[in-house]
């Protein structure tokens, strides 16, 4: 048995089309069968409600009197993008205040707007013969807009990687909140519900598809930026009318340490055209895999922990070297469920009908990383080799020697072996000086816990070391914990001086 798309979209228009959202699928293709399930439903809704970060609108102001070309805009003091002709602009979502920070960005300007609140514009320019104004201000709400459209470059992502952390301090990603020593694992993703998780090989999901885009009817531009669905990580470019929007399916956060972020509501319905299609709306959460990754590797290849499917990650905890480990989501299961029923109403209705791609999308893809022409510097290429370091047993007044000898205000402090053991400074020598008879040796002394670098680490990341842990300077040791360099804010001040800015 085979539907056409013309046949569908009849039945939609008489009322009788048969609609479930891709939550009821998997139950009814294991009631009625394959074949009972192709001739029973006409069309899958899904859905999804997650942070969406590469998302924004494109807004036409109209001209003003007299007109200007804006260069430099902001909206709500949120710088959004001059280079759109005179009175156009592009605001990403997250963009961020030039006075609140990331307690406001351009998503919040966005929901600002949808929901009817005034938001301010201001703009200036270097004033033209046709355009002589050179600054404006005004308040604006939606309906003064000629046009606001959402246009987001990377939404409905097929899949996310779980994330969780085996460091020894919290990590503030786009994931959320990571604790430390695997304390526990985020992720995002709305599973069996999922838009692509329910056509993986995109036959029915591509250019010219109608969707459910915040609450207005949208439209599948084509593929999404760094859409990978070989690796099952397909994305979409979306649109829609943002005057049709609700402030329901569409909410600005903040993720505390990273920034402002949009949540979208977006859902696609999908026709029931054969036996393929059954087969792939039928999917449970517990057929779809992700890897848990460690978030505690700042690279961009992070090693996985376990591998786990959505059924687990929803249960409320995951199992990591034996031991139970906490789960949450980043992304709202409940809204997801509620486009997919919104959806399904739309479709019921007559609301919305059913197209097939215009132009399809590649379901082979595998997106790249960046093609880097030189390597950023690396601890090795600035690092001090000629290190000074001092045994856990000698006397305090021997580091206090080595300190001013050595012209240095750290001491990697070794054991019998050579391997790192601890660090003192020229501080922690000067409060046992000051308080004698309280300590003797260097390992009475030294601070056990320390803050290393690898010589292949980049710079980038040593830096942030040394930010996050309020200190100066980083023994940089070999794989078995050897010191071989020191590397020091003095070493990063030659560096930022212009050694490598070419």
């Amino acid at each position: 048995m085979h539907k056409t798309i013309g046949q569908i979209n009849e039945r939609i228009r008489e009322g009788s089309a048969r609609v479930v959202t891709a939550e009821e699928m998997p139950g009814i293709v294991a009631e009625l069968g394959e074949e009972g399930a192709l001739k029973e439903v006409d069309v899958v809704t899904t859905g999804t409600f997650g942070a969406m970060c590469s998302s924004g609108a494109f807004l036409n102001f109209g001209h003003a009197e007299p007109p200007i070309r804006m260069e430099r805009i902001w909206l709500n003091n949120v710088e959004a993008y001059g280079g759109l002709a005179a009175v156009d602009t592009f605001i990403g979502a997250t963009q961020q205040s030039d006075t609140l920070q990331a307690e406001y960005g351009g998503a919040h300007v966005i929901e600002d707007l949808v929901a009817g609140k005034s938001v301010e514009l201001r703009a200036s320019s270097r004033g033209t013969d046709c355009y002589p104004r050179r600054t404006i201000t005004t308040d604006l709400l939606l309906e003064n807009l000629n046009q606001a459209i959402m246009c987001n470059p990377r939404n409905a992502y097929q899949r996310y990687n779980a994330a969780t952390n085996t460091t020894d301090r919290v990590l503030h990603t786009y994931m959320g909140a990571l604790l430390p020593g695997s304390g526990n694992v985020t992720f995002s993703g709305a599973g069996l519900l999922n838009p692509i998780s329910n056509d993986p090989k995109l036959r029915l999901i591509g250019s010219g598809v109608p969707i459910f885009l915040c609450g207005a009817p949208g439209m599948v531009i084509g593929e999404g930026t760094q859409h990978s669905p070989a690796g099952g990580f397909g994305t979409l470019m979306v649109t829609g009318d943002m005057k049709q929007m609700s402030q329901e399916y569409l909410r600005a956060a903040t993720m505390t340490g990273y920034g402002v972020t949009l949540y979208v509501g977006l859902g696609i319905p999908l026709p029931v055209l054969d036996l393929d299609v059954v087969r792939a709306t039928a999917v449970r959460d517990e057929d779809i895999t992700v890897d848990i990754l460690d978030y505690g590797v700042p690279s961009r290849s992070r090693p996985t922990v376990r591998k786990a499917t959505y059924a687990e990650l929803r249960s409320g905890s995951v199992e990591i070297n034996g031991e139970e480990v906490r789960t949450s989501s980043l992304s709202s299961f409940r809204r997801a469920r509620k486009v997919a029923g919104e959806l399904k109403t739309w479709v019921e209705q007559g609301k919305m009908q059913l197209a097939l791609p215009t132009r399809p999308i590649d379901p082979a893809r595998q997106a790249r990383p960046m093609h880097q022409t030189a390597k950023g510097p690396r601890v090795l290429d600035i690092m001090d080799r000629g290190v000074i370091t001092i045994g856990e047993t000698e006397e305090i007044r021997t580091a206090a020697k080595k300190l001013l000898k050595g012209e240095t205000n750290h001491l990697p402090v070794v054991n019998e072996e050579g391997v790192l053991v601890g660090i003192v400074t020229t501080f922690d020598v000067s409060k046992a000086v000051a308080n004698p008879g309280k300590a003797h040796l260097v390992k009475d002394i030294m601070k056990t816990k320390v803050v290393t670098a690898a010589p292949d680490e980049s710079v980038d990341i040593a830096i942030q070391k040394l930010e996050q842990n309020n200190i100066s300077a980083l023994p940089v040791v070999d794989t078995e914990n050897h010191v071989i360099a020191l590397l020091t804010a003095m070493n990063l001040g030659k560096l930022l001086g212009g050694r490598w800015l070419k």
